[in-house]
């Protein structure tokens, strides 16, 4: 488990019922990078297409699903895509799982996703480098689970 502040907010996640052992969590897990990748193929058209609102908004969500697939794979489900993060943080990243610049990814990636979604804000470059690390996460997402 993760030391510091990384473990007091998982607990606190945890806590707060944000963060809850799932038995079956487990059997979801392929479904989840499933979901992923079909996002992917999406966010790629919806950017070859010149909507790099929704591509923004589609490239947070290959994360959120390949996010999600890695903490189903330790037997927890998010209920806030903040606990989602900190999840990913105290049982991949804090255990050399998952390099730290692919959590900052997701984080920048939830800003970037909430700025097109509620601000009408995003661009074509945004956009792109948004699907670049989605790819990389999704990509070390089915590494660490080998599927």
């Amino acid at each position: 488990m993760a030391k510091g502040l990384s473990e007091s907010e998982f607990k606190e996640c945890l806590a707060k019922g944000k963060i809850k052992a799932f038995s079956s969590a487990g059997k979801l897990v392929s479904k989840e990078l499933k979901s992923s990748a079909d996002d992917l193929e999406a966010a790629q058209k919806s950017i070859k297409g010149g909507n790099f609102k929704w591509a923004t908004i589609q490239g947070y969500y290959v994360m959120f699903h390949a996010a999600r697939a890695l903490i189903y794979s330790k037997g927890y489900k998010e209920r806030s895509h903040y606990c989602l993060i900190v999840a990913l943080r105290a049982l991949f990243v804090s255990e050399g799982l998952l390099p730290l610049s692919l959590l900052e990814a997701v984080q920048n990636a939830k800003i970037l996703r909430e700025n097109a979604d509620y601000e009408n804000e995003f661009s074509k470059e945004s956009a792109q480098d948004l699907l670049d690390k989605a790819q990389e996460l999704l990509d070390h997402s089915r590494a660490i689970l080998k599927k």
